[in-house]
């Protein structure tokens, strides 16, 4: 897939809106690696007082939370899901996010876009924000 510019997007303002509402967020391709973007993005949210949930193929516990091996494993509500995937990954993300019924935020961390999948989750009421470090931003507006 080639490189792509975000023409959806979340704002400034939108943005700290979302850090304002949510609670629990889902780590999609959160790294036990704590040199892992990943693993320093969650932590940091964790820290801000959020409920991360990791979302991962292996390990049992990553930051002291039970893993699981994908969204819709989940037994709970998830407010906002933030993805360290792959561009092409996020069609189906976008999909199970939505079918889930309870994530209103669908994040795409710096360097992934994919504004199929962003439109997708937009159109089902999903506010969306790609290309952006959930980190950075919240430390911005908050």
């Amino acid at each position: 897939m080639e490189c792509e510019f975000p023409t959806v997007n979340s704002n400034l303002e939108e943005v700290k809106e979302i850090f304002q509402s949510v609670k629990t967020i889902a780590v999609l391709g959160l790294s036990p690696d704590e040199s892992k973007a990943s693993h320093r993005v969650a932590k940091y949210l964790q820290e801000q007082g959020y409920k991360i949930v990791p979302v991962y193929p292996k390990e049992d516990s990553i930051l002291g939370e039970k893993v699981y091996r994908s969204l819709k494993e989940i037994p709970f509500e998830v407010d906002m899901i933030d993805i360290f995937r792959k561009p092409d990954a996020l069609e189906m993300i976008a999909d199970a996010a939505i079918e889930r019924g309870d994530v209103k935020v669908f994040w795409a961390q710096q360097g992934i876009v994919n504004n199929a999948a962003a439109q997708k989750a937009k159109d089902a009421g999903l506010k969306v924000v790609q290309n952006q470090c959930a980190m950075v931003d919240h430390k911005q507006v908050c």
